[in-house]
C-alpha cells in the first residue's frame, strides 16, 4: 500500500509556471509507473504525464513542450513542472501510481490559470 500527497497547486496567470510535487509514503524505487492526471468538473479524468522507474516519460499531446515529469527516488517524490500555462490547464491534478495490481491516487491539488 502507498499513500500519495500532492502539493504545489495554486492560482497563476496565463503564461506562468508551477511545479507540483507528489510525496509517497514509501520508497518508489521499485515502483514502475508513477504519473499525473487531471480532471475538470463534468469531464473524465485525463492522463497528463507518466514516468517509469527507468525514467522514460509519456506526456499528453496537449502538454508536450510545456510540461515535464521527473522523479527523485531518494525523496520518494514525483514532480510535474508546468510552464506556459493556459486557462485550459485549469483542473484538479492527481498523482497516481499502480502497485501490485492496485491503483493509488492522491487527494488532488487545484491548479487555476487566469487569463
Amino acid at each position: 500500500q502507498v499513500q500519495l500527497v500532492e502539493s504545489g497547486g495554486g492560482l497563476v496567470q496565463a503564461g506562468g509556471s508551477l511545479r507540483l510535487s507528489c510525496a509517497a509514503s514509501r520508497s518508489i524505487f521499485s515502483i514502475n509507473v508513477m504519473g499525473w492526471y487531471r480532471q475538470v468538473p463534468g469531464k473524465q479524468r485525463e492522463l497528463v504525464a507518466v514516468i517509469s522507474s527507468g525514467g522514460s516519460t509519456t506526456l499528453a499531446d496537449s502538454v508536450k513542450g510545456r510540461f515535464s515529469i521527473s522523479r527523485d527516488n531518494a525523496k520518494s517524490t514525483v514532480y510535474l513542472q508546468m510552464n506556459s500555462l493556459t486557462p485550459e490547464d485549469t483542473a484538479v491534478y492527481y498523482c497516481y501510481t499502480r502497485v501490485r495490481f492496485s491503483d493509488y491516487w492522491g487527494q488532488g491539488t487545484q491548479v487555476t490559470v487566469s487569463s
